[in-house]
């Protein structure tokens, strides 16, 4: 008899892919569990969970004010109304778990499982906890936290379990060695030719797109190529710095986009990578082992990406460039020892290496079962 496990983890890719990869995992380890979302309507889980090939639940999922506002006054009763159809849901689909990875959609099924006495694993991405798993975790009976630090953040350690954090099924099967000439060449780069891959999320990141252009004729005699992914907002302007760059001779040769498709091929054209610290990209380059430099979003929650970034730069996997300090000169200076010197680059990879969990999304899967089996025994 097929029995229902609720997910939810929505509104950025931060959340819903973990949430993807958790419940394509869960699925495989016990067929007769099947995963079934919640979500909201108007973000991202609306298309890619779908797509992934699982139910969806949509809710009305209220954002809660980070600063003093009148609309923190609607927030208690749009709260209520969303754990009121999440128990629902629930009952309708005759839930026998719940998992929750994070985001506003998560706290009304957390509370859900809570009120029905279901068993709730709620997992962080993020070294700092966001608002709504720590809320959550008081209830949940396990608590998955990607980096070991992170259950220091939360009142019941005990509860918690260090799991790492779970990547696309695409990224976590990718053999860059066998795909790498093949990558390169898609992106009509050259096969032999080292590759510096720069990225800041499919919004971009304006400070990424400065310095990596402003270097451009200081390279010396590296030989090197780039690939850079401007984000869709500020592909324009970046697209035009760029020629202008082009014009004055001189520098790598470089391949710009607006957005890359297929992380996949570009993980695997990619020597060096240099990017923000989103908890995301930093499981998809540990568990690559993908060496890296990484600039920590200054404006995020409880300036989590820096937190990301420290327990990286800790192991020995990657260097951090505090986003106040990037230009030229530092990315430069970041970047051409590891390019120049292979054993270093590849000291650094094998630390991310070390460092990454490509086993996370079935380590998180594997404590729904044990819930199961340790509810029905009790």
């Amino acid at each position: 008899m097929t029995r229902t496990v609720l997910f939810a983890g929505g509104g950025t890719a931060g959340h819903v892919f973990p949430a993807i990869a958790v419940a394509q995992a869960l699925q495989a380890m016990d067929p007769d569990l099947e995963p079934v979302f919640i979500g909201a309507a108007d973000r991202l889980e609306a298309r890619l969970v779908p797509a992934a090939g699982f139910r969806l639940h949509t809710i009305e999922t209220p954002s809660i004010p980070r600063r003093l506002s009148p609309k923190l006054l609607r927030v208690p009763g749009a709260l209520r109304r969303s754990v009121a159809r999440c128990v629902e849901l629930a009952a309708e689909e005759h839930a026998v778990a719940a998992v929750t990875f994070g985001g506003y959609v998560s706290f009304p099924v957390a509370r859900a499982a809570m009120r029905l006495g279901l068993p709730l694993v709620i997992h962080e991405q993020n070294a700092v906890p966001g608002l709504a798993n720590r809320l959550a975790s008081r209830w949940a009976d396990r608590i998955a936290v990607s980096v070991p630090g992170s259950a220091d953040r939360f009142r019941r350690a005990e509860r918690c379990a260090v799991t790492g954090n779970p990547v696309r099924q695409d990224i976590a099967t990718l053999d860059r060695d066998s795909l790498q000439v093949e990558a390169r060449e898609r992106f009509g780069l050259e096969p032999d030719r080292p590759t510096l891959l720069v990225f800041g999320g499919s919004q971009g990141a304006r400070s990424l797109n400065r310095a990596i252009v402003a270097s451009h004729p200081r390279w010396g005699d590296q030989t090197l190529q780039v690939l850079h992914a401007t984000g869709r907002v500020t592909h324009e302007a970046t697209a035009t710095a760029w020629a202008q760059a082009r014009e004055q001779g001189g520098g790598p040769k470089v391949k710009v986009l607006d957005f890359i498709e297929s992380m996949a091929d570009a993980y695997a054209a990619a020597d060096l990578v240099v990017c923000r610290a989103g908890a995301t990209s930093i499981a998809e380059l540990t568990a690559l082992g993908i060496p890296s430099i990484l600039v920590p979003y200054p404006h995020a929650t409880a300036d989590h990406q820096t937190e990301n970034a420290r327990a990286l730069e800790r192991a020995g996997g990657a260097i951090m460039i505090r986003d106040d300090d990037l230009d030229a000169d530092a990315l430069l200076a970041a970047c051409l020892p590891l390019l120049r010197e292979p054993e270093r680059r590849h000291a650094m990879a094998d630390a991310a290496r070390a460092f990454g969990r490509p086993d996370a999304a079935d380590n998180v899967a594997r404590l729904v079962p044990t819930l199961l089996d340790e509810r029905s025994a009790s």
